[in-house]
């Protein structure tokens, strides 16, 4: 499910999320996922040897919140957002 849970399993949200549930959360292809996951933006681990990577709920919401942090910063330095379209490019 997008949002991390498992029905009728658990109550409270998955600690680990596939590259598809980031991509869910921020609107954005499994690609860009990956670029944040090899430009050290976004912690990851990968599990056993075939390609399996999880990033853990928590270092999502820190990714979210460094991201505020940088965009209020660009804005009072004068920047302007870019519109990206409205949709964002989530497969």
């Amino acid at each position: 499910m997008s949002d991390g849970t498992v029905p009728d399993e658990r109550s409270e949200p998955l600690r680990f999320l596939t590259l598809q549930q980031v991509g869910e959360e921020l609107n954005v292809q499994r690609t860009t996922v990956m670029g944040l996951i090899r430009t050290g933006e976004l912690p990851a681990i990968q599990i056993g040897g075939r390609g399996q990577w999880r990033i853990e709920r928590t270092k999502l919401e820190d990714y979210i919140t460094t991201a505020y942090e940088r965009a209020r910063a660009e804005i009072a330095r004068g920047g302007q957002p870019e519109d990206d379209g409205g949709g964002g490019d989530a497969e």
